[in-house]
C-alpha cells in the first residue's frame, strides 16, 4: 500500500531531525535552521514554526515558516536577512528517478494545501535546487522566476580569472595602497556603511542598529557568520561584507556596503576577492551573493564572475475573504487618487 502523506507542525523534540534534514538537503540553508530563525525572531520580531510533511512516520520535507501578523491574519514572506524561505525536501536513495518524483509530488501537494489553508498570505522563495512546482501550480499557486548570483569558490584561480579585468585592476590598486581585509567584530563601522547605503536607496535599513547588533552578536557567538572589512592604512573602513555560514556547501552574503567617497581606492573589489578566499578556506564550495534584481549593485555582482541562478517564488492563492478585502483596498486607493487629482484641478 502506498504511504500516505501527513502535514504537521513539528514539536520541539522533532526540530533536531528537521535541522539534520535541512543541513543534508540541497534545498536547505542557514535560513531553514531553527537556531537561525530564533535569532531572527528575537531581533526582528515575528515567530517561526516548521510545517513538516511525513511519509508514514518518516519526515520527508517541509517548510520553515517565519510568520508576521497583518490585519488579515498571519503571513509568510521572505524579508531582508531571510532571502530563501522555501520548501526543503529529503533526497531518497532510489534506483529510479521516477520514485523520487512520485514522493515529491505527494509531499508538495500536501504542503500546498496545508499552507494555503492556514496563512492569510504565503510567498516562498525556493532554492535553485527546488525540483517541481507543478503540484503548487495545480493547487492555484503562482510560480514566478527569481534570480541570484552564486560564485563557485572551490577553484580560487578560476574565481580570479572570471572576475572582470577592471575589478582585478582595482583590487591590485587597493593592495598597492596598503588596504587590508580581515574578519573583525567592528559592527558599528559596518552598520554606518549599511545605513548610508540604504539611505541613498531611500529604503529602510534591514534592522534598527540595536536590533541588527543583537542579531550579529548572536550569530557570531554561534559561529554562523563572519564580518569582513576592508580598511585603509589610517584605519578607516572602506567596505564591509557580512557573510552567513551555517550548514551545507553554500555560504550567503547577508549584506554588503562601501563608502562612496572611497570607491576609487578599489577597496570594495579587494574585499570581495579576499572574502571568496576566506570563505573557501572555511570549507564552502560557493558563495551566494543574494539577489540579482536589475540595478547597479547587481551589475557589480555580475562582474565578480558568478553564475546567474534561477529559482522559483511560489505565491499561494488568496482566500476568498482576503481577495475581497484586497479588492476593496484597491478601490479605496483608486478613489483617493481620483479625489487628489480632482482637487489639483480645482480653480
Amino acid at each position: 500500500m502506498a504511504q500516505q502523506v501527513s502535514t504537521v507542525v513539528l514539536g520541539e523534540p522533532e526540530l533536531d531531525g528537521w535541522a539534520r534534514l535541512a543541513a543534508a538537503s540541497p534545498d536547505g540553508s542557514i535560513y531553514a535552521m531553527p537556531q537561525y530563525l530564533e535569532i531572527l525572531c528575537r531581533s526582528a520580531g515575528g515567530r517561526y514554526r516548521v510545517l513538516g510533511a511525513k511519509l508514514g512516520e518518516e519526515l520527508a520535507g517541509g517548510v520553515a515558516l517565519y510568520e508576521r501578523d497583518s490585519r488579515r491574519g498571519p503571513y509568510v514572506t521572505p524579508r531582508p536577512l531571510l532571502y530563501y524561505n522555501g520548501v526543503v525536501m529529503r533526497r531518497f536513495g532510489s534506483k529510479y528517478p521516477s520514485e523520487q518524483t512520485a514522493r515529491n509530488l505527494k509531499v508538495f501537494a500536501a504542503l500546498a494545501a496545508a499552507l494555503a489553508a492556514t496563512e492569510a498570505r504565503v510567498e516562498l522563495r525556493c532554492a535553485s535546487s527546488f525540483p517541481d512546482a507543478r503540484p503548487f501550480q495545480a493547487a492555484g499557486w503562482r510560480a514566478t522566476p527569481g534570480y541570484s548570483y552564486v560564485v563557485p569558490i572551490d577553484d580560487l584561480a578560476q574565481v580570479e580569472a572570471r572576475m572582470e579585468q577592471n575589478l582585478r585592476r582595482l583590487a591590485k590598486r587597493a593592495e598597492e595602497q596598503m588596504v587590508t581585509v580581515s574578519s573583525d567584530d567592528d559592527f558599528g563601522a559596518f552598520y554606518r556603511l549599511h545605513a548610508g547605503l540604504m539611505d541613498r536607496r531611500d529604503v529602510e535599513a534591514y534592522l534598527p542598529e540595536a536590533a541588527f547588533g543583537g542579531y550579529f552578536g548572536a550569530l557570531r557567538r554561534a559561529g554562523w557568520c563572519r564580518l569582513y572589512q576592508a580598511r585603509l592604512p589610517d584605519g578607516r573602513v572602506a567596505a564591509s561584507q557580512l557573510v552567513l555560514l551555517g550548514p551545507g556547501a553554500v555560504a550567503h552574503t547577508a549584506a554588503a556596503a562601501s563608502d562612496p567617497e572611497l570607491q576609487r581606492t578599489g577597496a570594495a573589489s579587494l574585499l570581495r576577492l579576499k572574502v571568496f578566499e576566506a570563505v573557501a578556506a572555511l570549507g564552502y564550495a560557493a558563495l551566494d551573493l543574494t539577489d540579482a534584481a536589475l540595478n547597479p549593485v547587481t551589475h557589480f555582482k555580475s562582474q565578480l564572475g558568478g553564475e546567474l541562478r534561477l529559482h522559483l517564488v511560489l505565491a499561494a492563492p488568496l482566500r476568498r475573504r482576503d481577495r475581497l478585502a484586497a479588492g476593496l483596498a484597491r478601490l479605496a486607493r483608486g478613489a483617493l487618487a481620483l479625489g487628489r487629482r480632482a482637487g489639483g484641478r480645482a480653480p
